[in-house]
C-alpha cells in the first residue's frame, strides 16, 4: 500500500481517483485550499500566497497534481486567461520546489498537462514526440510542464500526463452538449472534420495509477483513447447512444458569439492525438471506442 497526495481532489478526475485509490487500500492525502474544512492529514496550500504545508508531504510515495483554474467554465477575458495560466504555472512551481526540498521526497510526481499542448494541427497524427502548438492553450501547457523542472532536477521521476476530453456524465463535454442532443437539436460543429481526443473517466483514473506504478515511464504521456475521432464521428456516436437525430450543424460563428475565443478553441481546434507511450508500456483500455465510453457515461447509471 502506498501514500498518495492529490491536488484538485474535489474535481471530476481527482474525486474519482481518490475514491479508486482508497478502495484499493492506499492512503490518500488531499492538498486543499480550504483550510477551514481541511482534515488533520490534509495539506493546506495557497498558490497565490506561495505557501504550502510541505512538512506533511515528507515520506509521500506519489504526488498527483491535477489542480488548475477551469478552462471551459466561462468566456476568456484577459483576466480569465491570466488566472488559467498562473494557476497552473505557479501551482506547479510551488509544488515542484517543495517536493525537491523534502528530506524524503516522493518516488514519482505526476504533474498533469493536457493535449492542448499540441495546438490546432488538422489531420496530423500527434504523439509525445510532436512539438507544441502556438495558441494560448499550447503556451499554457508548455509553461505548465516547464514549471515542474525543480522536481526533475531533484531526481524525482516526473510525468506529464497530457489528458484529452474526459468522457463522464458530469464531464465538461457531456455537460455542455447533453441537453441539446437529448432534445434532438445537436449536430456537428462546422464541417466536423476536427479531431477530438477523448478518454473515459474510468480509463483516465486507471492510466494515472498505471503511470504511478510503472517506473520506466517519465516525461510526457498522452492520456487519450486508442481510436481518435472527428467531431462528425463524435456527433454520430452521441446520437447513436442517445437515439436522437443529429442533423443540425452548428456554425463556428455561433460558437464564437456564444462563447468567444474559449468556445472556438475548445470546439474547433483539431488534435489527432495517439496514446503511443501508454500503449507501448502495456496499458490496456477498458473503453476502446467512443461509443463504449459514451454508453458507460450516459447509460450505465440508468441501467442500475
Amino acid at each position: 500500500m502506498a501514500r498518495y497526495a492529490i491536488t484538485g481532489s474535489t474535481g471530476l478526475i481527482g474525486e474519482a481517483l481518490a475514491a479508486s485509490l482508497a478502495a484499493a487500500g492506499h492512503q490518500v492525502q488531499r492538498v486543499t485550499r480550504d483550510a477551514a474544512r481541511a482534515q488533520a492529514q490534509d495539506v493546506v496550500w495557497d498558490v497565490a500566497g506561495g505557501s504550502i504545508e510541505g512538512a506533511k508531504l515528507e515520506g509521500v510515495d506519489v504526488v498527483i497534481h491535477l489542480a488548475g483554474e477551469p478552462i471551459g467554465a466561462a468566456r476568456w477575458t484577459e483576466d480569465t486567461k491570466r488566472r488559467i495560466r498562473d494557476s497552473r504555472e505557479q501551482g506547479t512551481g510551488l509544488l515542484a520546489r517543495t517536493l525537491a526540498a523534502l528530506d524524503a521526497p516522493p518516488r514519482v510526481f505526476l504533474s498533469c498537462s493536457a493535449v492542448g499542448f499540441y495546438g490546432d494541427r488538422g489531420d496530423e497524427i500527434l504523439t509525445e514526440d510532436s512539438g507544441p502548438g502556438d495558441d494560448f492553450l499550447a503556451e499554457v501547457c508548455v509553461a505548465w510542464e516547464q514549471a515542474a523542472q525543480p522536481a526533475i532536477d531533484a531526481g524525482i521521476r516526473t510525468i506529464h500526463p497530457r489528458t484529452g476530453v474526459v468522457i463522464a456524465e458530469d464531464g465538461p463535454l457531456i455537460d455542455k452538449i447533453d441537453l441539446p442532443f437529448r432534445l434532438g437539436v445537436g449536430g456537428r460543429v462546422g464541417n466536423g472534420r476536427q479531431y477530438v481526443p477523448w478518454i473515459s473517466l474510468e480509463d483516465e483514473v486507471r492510466a494515472l495509477r498505471f503511470l504511478a506504478e510503472h517506473d520506466e515511464l517519465s516525461g510526457p504521456v498522452n492520456l487519450v483513447g486508442p481510436e481518435p475521432v472527428t467531431n462528425r464521428e463524435l456527433t454520430r456516436a452521441l446520437g447513436q447512444v442517445l437515439r436522437r437525430p443529429t442533423v443540425l450543424p452548428i456554425p463556428p460563428v455561433a460558437i464564437r458569439l456564444l462563447y468567444g475565443e474559449m468556445g472556438v478553441t475548445l470546439a474547433t481546434v483539431s488534435n489527432r492525438v495517439l496514446p503511443a507511450r501508454l500503449t507501448d508500456a502495456g496499458f490496456t483500455f477498458t473503453h476502446t471506442t467512443l461509443v463504449a465510453a459514451l454508453e458507460a457515461a450516459l447509460l450505465d447509471g440508468q441501467a442500475a
